[in-house]
């Protein structure tokens, strides 16, 4: 059966729910779209956990972690800007931490990665921008 995304009020209630978002592959360089999507969600007011194990340090004033499984506190979503063959380990991490959500930035779109993830009780959306979606569902805010 073909891969379908949530229904829309359904995304609508993942996002006003959503404490903790961690952003794998979340790039230090403001000119990068993973920064820029990751700094206009924490102006919305969800809490952004940088994810890359390139950076030491920070990114947008959080504490950078190498891994999800660094990370020491609990995470809602879980928002992957990484190639496609990639995610594949992300969804095993998130199913390890126990995340609610895994998502799958526009453009990325993995079968078994998003098997794993619905297997370990997750919610699936890929291919979708968490800032478009939050810009249309949410315009007023969380």
């Amino acid at each position: 059966m073909a891969f379908e995304n949530p229904p829309r009020e359904r995304i609508k209630e993942l996002l006003a729910g959503a404490g903790n978002v961690a952003v794998v592959g979340l790039s230090d360089k403001p000119d990068r779209v993973s920064y820029m999507v990751a700094e206009a969600m924490q102006k919305k007011g969800y809490r952004i956990i940088p994810v890359n194990p390139t950076v030491s340090g920070s990114i947008l004033g959080e504490t950078c972690y190498a891994s999800l499984t660094d990370i020491p506190e609990p995470v809602d979503i879980v928002n992957v800007f990484r190639r496609s063959e990639q995610v594949v380990p992300v969804a095993e991490e998130a199913v390890w931490i126990g995340a609610k959500v895994f998502w799958l930035q526009q453009g990325i779109f993995n079968e078994e990665a998003a098997d794993i993830a619905r297997a370990g009780g997750l919610e699936v959306i890929m291919d979708r921008c968490i800032k478009v979606e939050d810009s249309i569902l949410l315009p007023g805010g969380k």
